[in-house]
């Protein structure tokens, strides 16, 4: 089902695949409880061809661990799968191009929560403004692709490197997205 998820093949945005290496799929099992979005891949994420993989994968990674969970149960996928030009936040039109693909993704993960990692992703996905250094750790019912889904906002890792005060936040959320695993497939580190 894995392949099923592949975007092998994309043009719709002229400028951003004149730039990438690569497109940059979402990485896990298909079947993830939970479901982390980005907004686009960086440099590193165009080189490697997986989300995030740089100084904020590090981070996402530590704050998986520190709740007991691993990075290869959980789903990590981007809002655009192509990587714009000098970290820029994509642009609306960027987005929707891509939309198809992440609802699709959605859709056949099925995840118990999706988590967005950051205010790009969190504003794309619940259709709104978000202030997300105050809305973090809180849960909404999204529709996506016609289907409730559950949102649970989070600051973005990289805010971690550059505002230490966003650690706790950033922390309690990810801990908060532990709640929502079944412990089966996905057991809990340290529950061995």
């Amino acid at each position: 089902m894995d392949e099923q998820l592949r975007v092998t093949d994309c043009e719709r945005c002229g400028g951003l695949v004149d730039l990438r290496s690569r497109i940059v799929n979402g990485v896990g099992p298909t079947d993830a409880d939970l479901l982390f979005v980005g907004e686009a891949p960086g440099a590193q994420e165009d080189q490697e061809g997986e989300p995030f993989v740089g100084r904020s994968g590090d981070v996402l990674d530590e704050a998986l661990r520190d709740a007991g969970l691993a990075r290869p149960d959980v789903r990590i996928t981007n809002c655009v799968r192509c990587r714009p030009p000098e970290n820029r936040d994509p642009t609306s039109e960027e987005l929707e191009n891509c939309r198809g693909y992440l609802e699709t993704e959605i859709d056949r993960v099925d995840p118990e929560v999706i988590v967005t990692l950051g205010k790009v992703p969190s504003e794309h996905l619940l259709e709104r403004d978000v202030a997300v250094t105050s809305e973090a750790g809180e849960l909404f019912d999204a529709q996506v692709a016609g289907e409730t889904r559950r949102v649970l906002v989070s600051v973005h890792p990289a805010a971690t490197l550059y505002d230490r005060s966003q650690e706790a936040t950033f922390a309690a959320t990810i801990e908060r997205a532990g709640e929502f695993t079944d412990g089966g497939d996905q057991a809990r580190l340290g529950e061995f």
